[in-house]
């Protein structure tokens, strides 16, 4: 609905219908229009724009009812149109919800009855419009960031592929976005409305892999008392994101290579075959080619999935990408964990821009959150980068932090950033506090509170 206002069309011949239910529906707070005739009718849905239209069957002139019904539903697809005769029959109720009536309601009416239903038509207008202002938001969040030449490639074979049901087959080294572009297809297709299910086939235990993917039936496995569905049951009418797919055991490929050529599957220990309405995206940071030379991927399922060949670009490709990329972490990490914004040096960019990046987007992410933590101040320069890794290997600063939370991790890296600035000043605290901009006092709580001595 283009705003809050909820509007109701009565196209009904006869005038004491028409007024009592106009009465009764301005009563209860909603903009009512009347019509006498289909032509015009169809006439007030073009201008009067109604989400609802209550209309009578049978009426004088060129259109009955059903003829009103097809066209609205053609030239006005999202509004509900419910069907309203004082002499229906079954066969009459049954062709109006097939040309797309929402209801089929006899005469005398029931002021409760068109109450309720008018509420459950609205209710339904009120979670289509949050589940589109949802995916909304989530493709604004999933956006594919950058305007260099192989990132515009990128986009246009998204924008391009997404719309059809083929299948989808994602190659590049780890970290160039795999699954962000896999969350693109998917929520820029028509099952966008649908469930997006990624699974991680490099860590699934290989004798629980087919069970993982496909389900089981009670008793298949050792302690299985209950039916169990599979990934493919939780993606219905979706998608299914398999990631690294060259980790798919021989049994899942031989089940995967019939779901894709047959669309059925059966759950591991049933005989019973399954119809399954889901797209299949896989992704693999292997090359599956020599997978298959090498006997370890099936050939017809190589190219089964390989409908639609997507190889990402590394990082170190499309630096021109950089600037656009660190804003756009940048606004995450001023968003999520309340940083300033930051401004970046051109000798740190510069740095940045002859790194290699061999972890690619992911490592980038990284890099930039770890300097919004290190970096006091807006403004990041060539000792800053420095400082937070770039390229330092095993002496980078977040090395041995696994499994620390944020305040932890975040305490380590200001503890060894003091310990840095102090000893650059040659234990001169008034110095020290001078150049990282804090005042003396508060550095000196710093001091004692990590325990540096001096």
């Amino acid at each position: 609905m283009m705003d809050s206002a909820k509007r109701i069309l009565i196209v009904d011949d006869e005038k004491p219908i028409r007024e009592v239910l106009s009465a009764a529906l301005k009563d209860d707070g909603y903009l009512v229009e009347t019509a006498f005739d289909g032509e015009s009718g169809l006439e007030m849905m073009k201008n009067f724009k109604p989400q609802i239209v209550f209309l009578d069957i049978w009426m004088p002139g060129k259109m009955d009812g059903l003829d009103v019904l097809k066209q609205a539903k053609e030239l006005f697809p999202q509004q509900q149109v419910v069907i309203m005769s004082g002499h229906g029959t079954i066969e009459t109720a049954v062709k109006a919800v097939k040309l797309g009536a929402w209801d089929f309601v006899e005469k005398p009416l029931s002021l409760d009855k068109v109450s309720i239903l008018i509420q459950n038509i609205f209710t339904l207008f009120r979670e289509q419009n949050e589940k589109q202002a949802l995916l909304q938001r989530l493709r604004q969040n999933l956006a594919l960031v950058g305007e260099g030449a192989l990132m515009q490639a990128t986009k246009q074979i998204v924008s391009r592929v997404a719309p059809t049901t083929s299948w989808v087959l994602l190659t590049g080294e780890p970290g160039t976005g795999k699954m962000l572009v896999a969350q693109n297809i998917h929520y820029l297709s028509p099952r966008a409305s649908q469930p997006f299910i990624p699974l991680s086939l490099a860590r699934v235990p290989k004798e629980l892999m087919t069970g993982e993917i496909f389900g089981y039936q009670k008793g298949a496995l050792v302690g299985s008392n209950f039916d169990k569905k599979g990934k493919l049951d939780f993606a219905n009418q979706g998608t299914l994101y398999l990631e690294e797919v060259s980790e798919l055991t021989d049994e899942c490929q031989v089940k995967l290579q019939k779901l894709l050529s047959e669309g059925t599957f059966e759950r591991v220990g049933s005989k019973s075959s399954l119809k399954a309405d889901v797209r299949i995206i896989a992704s693999s940071t292997k090359n599956l080619e020599d997978e298959v030379k090498a006997g370890r991927f099936r050939e017809d399922l190589y190219y089964r999935l390989n409908v639609v060949p997507f190889v990402l670009p590394p990082l170190r490709q499309r630096t021109e990408d950089l600037p656009a990329l660190i804003d756009h972490f940048g606004d995450q990490f001023v968003h999520e964990g309340g940083f300033y914004r930051k401004e970046f040096s051109e000798q740190a960019m510069e740095a940045m821009n002859d790194y290699d990046w061999p972890g690619n987007v992911r490592e980038l992410r990284n890099f930039v959150e770890r300097i919004y933590i290190l970096t006091p101040g807006e403004f990041v320069d060539l000792h800053d980068v420095r400082f937070a890794g770039l390229g330092a290997g095993p002496e980078d600063p977040v090395s041995g932090t696994e499994g620390l939370n944020f305040r932890d991790a975040r305490a380590r890296f200001e503890k060894e950033f003091l310990l840095r600035k102090i000893q650059e000043n040659n234990g001169n605290i008034s110095r020290t506090a001078e150049m990282i901009g804090l005042e003396r006092s508060y550095l000196h709580r710093k001091i004692k509170s990590y325990g540096i001595e001096g």
